[in-house]
């Protein structure tokens, strides 16, 4: 999962960020609904050479139709490693 240069793909630092943000966004859903990621835009601060990625991942709106939601990414020395904006598609139940 590294790249030539030995850090840490920005794919996997992206997977992370996406698994994370739909995880919250499910958890800001109505009862029975579903979301979808319509959009995603990665800001990337720092390489990552060794250690652990943690995520943090928050609301930034929950509406009735769309959920928008930012994970930052932090090394173990907690430096900023990362940034994720997502917008989800809020599904109703079917």
């Amino acid at each position: 999962m590294c790249t030539v240069g030995g850090a840490l793909h920005g794919g996997a630092l992206m997977s992370l960020a996406d698994a994370a943000g739909a995880a919250c966004a499910y958890l800001n859903l109505p009862p029975g609904g579903s979301t979808s990621t319509i959009e995603s835009k990665t800001n990337f601060f720092r390489a990552v050479r060794g250690g652990t990625v943690h995520a943090t991942s928050r609301p930034l709106h929950v509406g009735r139709t769309l959920v928008v939601v930012q994970t930052d990414l932090h090394d173990d020395e907690h430096r900023l490693v990362a940034q994720t904006t997502q917008t989800q598609a809020v599904r109703p139940p079917s």
